[in-house]
């Protein structure tokens, strides 16, 4: 209840009335799970936003994952992170086995919930997408019949950028791709995830692209 409360609150008013939004193919966001959704990342507000482009009724089934040294690095931030905003948690030390960092995604996703991941692994320079890691894709060598769905943000990057913590109204693009099934292989999925991407951007480099 909380969680809806703060999405339905906080979250949805601040996306309306401070950041201007053009969503172009809301329709392929997916409406259950198990499925990922991957974005670029290079905003405070980036999960806020992409969270905000989902029905009220869903958001006890999304859940955002975020580095756990970072957002479980003191209790308060903690209960904020895990309650309120509803992240999975992750350990991204070298030292940590990869199965170990994948045991929680993979079973959230076992449970029918839609993840959201940032490929970049963490916020880049503001309007610049940085090289994917492949997590995304030892993901879905494990869950291979989970779809994933590549949304695009572009002005982001402007509004609160890293570093940054006054946000400055911007009008946003949001480009979301019809959902991508895993191929076999992981650098072969990689690929066509970058190139999915690519194209996504170039519809946002388009003059005029704010208009519609």
């Amino acid at each position: 209840m909380l969680r809806r409360l703060f999405y339905l609150l906080l979250v949805k008013p601040l996306v309306l009335f401070l950041i201007g939004l053009n969503v172009r193919g809301r329709e392929h966001l997916p409406n259950s799970g198990p499925a990922i959704v991957v974005a670029n990342h290079n905003s405070h507000l980036d999960t806020l936003v992409l969270m905000s482009l989902f029905p009220q009724a869903l958001i006890p089934q999304v859940h955002p994952v975020a580095a756990a040294d970072y957002f479980c690095r003191n209790r308060w931030l903690k209960a904020f992170a895990l309650n309120i905003v509803g992240i999975i948690p992750i350990d991204r030390r070298p030292s940590a086995r990869d199965g170990d960092t994948l045991a929680p995604l993979l079973t959230a996703l076992d449970q029918g919930k839609i993840l959201i991941l940032f490929p970049e692994g963490t916020r880049g320079q503001p309007e610049r997408r940085g090289k994917f890691k492949s997590g995304v894709a030892h993901l879905l060598s494990k869950r291979p019949d989970v779809p994933i769905t590549p949304v695009f943000f572009s002005g982001l990057g402007k509004c609160l950028p890293k570093g940054e913590f006054v946000l400055v109204p911007f009008f946003v693009d949001v480009f979301i791709a019809p959902a991508i099934a895993w191929n076999g292989r992981r650098q072969g999925f990689m690929e066509v995830l970058e190139q999915a991407f690519d194209a996504l951007q170039i519809s946002a480099d388009k003059p005029g692209c704010d208009q519609g």
